[in-house]
């Protein structure tokens, strides 16, 4: 790839080569992990435009989150421009927030102790759950989500869509490892890009078994997830390490004694906090537990259910004007609509 001297010439000839690009059959990664691969990219072209101008340069755009739509690995690979990321339907700015990150209602007390609020959390997700699942059985998640795409340089929010995703739960390598259905289309989830005999069950590819495998102590869980969870130069790990479990809450159906245990870890995550009156991609508005991300002005948000505590979305947006948006700008939020267990993947469950 040939070094570009200026931001606005790179999103150029990125944004040609992704619009020369023939379409890619089906979805080359499982949901939430083409954006690891797509920020190495971006950071060596970084290095690139710095090398070539003689003088640093500051990153590019804040690290682009944990996306919910899937979209072809080759052209996010070469472009380095689409962003599957999402805005809460309706918009609107964040609350406002003072520098250490507490709002308005939280400095006005508020907010509970967030160990609290997890704990409680925790006790009623340890008697809940769609499982168990079956090794030959798929994981079903409808979701509504709503899009953006950052090849202008600038965010751009598209209209709400629904989104349904069967996560395939057989054991050892898979070279299909679900399908999703999106704008009327069903289309096969690939293996993980790299794995040519396959991707194995764990972190990429949480299966029910896997997760019922893992420690149910909250200290133990938290060490296992931070070594397993990949680093990247542009975000602070303990948000990835954050953004993991959400994943794994969001896309998953737990085992309630994982359940139970993930959000206690979460708990021990420094920065962890309350975010009272939170709100979903649906406009639900729950208890919150948020993190923000110091490096790149993010913040990320889950929503829960204040009568049950059951798990309804979650969020993440900007907490401070940057080159692709205004604070506030949402980079991505999600709403479960229905999770349940299928014999048969692109099958929807009986009501």
């Amino acid at each position: 790839m040939t070094a570009t001297t200026g931001t606005d010439d790179g999103r150029d000839d990125r944004a040609e080569l992704a619009r020369l690009l023939p379409p890619a059959t089906g979805f080359d990664l499982p949901p939430g992990r083409h954006e690891h691969h797509r920020e190495r990219l971006m950071n060596q072209i970084q290095h690139d435009t710095a090398a070539t101008s003689g003088r640093d340069r500051a990153p590019l755009r804040p690290r682009l989150l944990r996306p919910s739509f899937l979209a072809p690995v080759t052209a996010l690979a070469l472009a380095g421009a689409l962003v599957a990321g999402y805005s809460a339907q309706g918009g609107g700015d964040a609350p406002a927030r003072t520098e250490s990150g507490a709002s308005a209602s939280e400095r006005a007390g508020n907010a509970q102790p967030v160990a609290l609020v997890l704990g409680r959390i925790s006790d009623a997700a340890a008697k809940s759950g769609e499982g168990p699942v079956g090794d030959d059985q798929f994981v079903y998640v409808r979701s509504q989500v709503q899009g953006g795409d950052l090849t202008s340089g600038k965010l751009v929010t598209g209209p709400p869509a629904e989104r349904e995703i069967w996560y395939a739960q057989k054991p050892g390598p898979q070279k299909k490892l679900g399908y999703i259905r999106q704008d009327g289309e069903t289309s096969p989830i690939n293996a993980e890009f790299g794995d040519t005999d396959g991707t194995r069950e764990g972190i990429s590819r949480p299966t029910y078994r896997w997760l019922a495998a893992l420690p149910t102590d909250p200290q133990r869980l938290l060490d296992h997830l931070t070594a397993l969870t990949p680093k990247n130069e542009s975000q602070e790990h303990a948000q990835a390490v954050f953004e993991q479990i959400g994943y794994l809450i969001r896309e998953t159906v737990l085992p309630p004694e994982t359940a139970a245990a993930l959000y206690r870890a979460a708990a021990l995550i420094p920065g962890v906090t309350e975010a009272p009156d939170a709100v979903d991609a649906l406009g639900r508005h729950g208890v919150g537990i948020a993190r923000e991300d110091g490096r790149f002005s993010t913040r990320s948000e889950w929503v829960f259910d204040p009568e049950d505590l059951a798990f309804l979305g979650s969020r993440t947006f900007l907490t401070e004007d940057t080159e692709i948006g205004r604070k506030g700008a949402l980079f991505d939020a999600q709403a479960v609509l229905k999770r349940s267990v299928v014999d048969e993947g692109g099958v929807r469950p009986q009501d």
